[in-house]
């Protein structure tokens, strides 16, 4: 269980360097994940619009953009704001995303500028497990690379699920340790002790790549986690690997 100020420190302190790591660390796959998880939220936004209307017994015809319309998204320990600005270039007009580091939100706020989506994306500071919303305020949550942060994964699961319409759909994205004997002897040697090596040199922050690595093996397993997840209120709960376990996403629903 992580600590939240520490949590804010560290990620405050390797805020100017954290894209460069991220992406230099992950081989860049995490953006093809990132990608994988932003389809599944747009296509069950459409799905969930498509059932309001045939129960509403309606004449419909609408493309993609027009369907995400008026959605509303929470983007939840977003960080410097890729999966933030990745839910606005989807077609989502509405895109909120929270984070407890305000350094990181800096640095979010510059690129969601540059890419001219200030009037799509808005960014505050926010406690991801006291969230300042009111119920039922948006349509979707993700969270991408952030839960295992938290200090009390329940408690944010909780708030998630307090402020998701009924029928919300809750995706979040995860590093997880893989199941294959090989696989995870390499994983280990590459988590444990070259990315902290890389990670100091680069950021000058020991701590956080000594961190990164214990936080994913600490990580609750796929079936425990799924079990947390129904106990804080979620439903049709599920998880999906991706490259042979390095990855998963894990979905619930209001």
């Amino acid at each position: 269980m992580a600590e939240k100020n520490f949590v804010r420190s560290m990620f405050n302190n390797i805020a100017p360097t954290y894209d460069k790591l991220n992406h230099i660390l992950s081989l860049n796959i995490d953006k093809i994940w990132r990608k994988k998880a932003v389809k599944r939220i747009v296509k069950n936004l459409k799905n969930s619009e498509t059932e309001n209307l045939k129960n509403d017994s309606q004449v419909f015809r609408f493309s993609d953009s027009q369907i995400q319309k008026d959605s509303q998204i929470l983007d939840v320990a977003c960080g410097t704001a890729d999966s933030t600005i990745a839910l606005a270039k989807a077609g989502i007009s509405s895109v909120t995303g929270v984070d407890i580091s305000e350094e990181m939100l800096k640095v979010g706020e510059t690129k969601v500028a540059a890419q001219n989506l200030d009037s799509v994306i808005t960014l505050q500071v926010e406690d991801c497990e006291n969230l300042s919303f009111d119920d039922d305020s948006f349509d979707a949550a993700f969270i991408a690379f952030g839960i295992r942060n938290f200090e009390d994964k329940r408690n944010g699961l909780r708030e998630l699920r307090r402020v998701l319409k009924p029928n919300g759909h809750l995706l979040i994205l995860e590093l997880s340790v893989p199941q294959n004997k090989i696989l995870l002897s390499l994983y280990k040697l590459y988590f444990l002790h070259i990315l902290p090596f890389i990670g100091k040199k680069i950021s000058g922050d020991s701590m956080a790549y000594t961190y990164l690595p214990q936080s994913v093996m600490n990580f609750p397993k796929p079936k425990d986690f799924l079990a947390m997840m129904e106990e804080c209120g979620f439903k049709d709960v599920r998880q999906k690997a991706l490259t042979f376990g390095l990855c998963r996403i894990f979905e619930g629903f209001v």
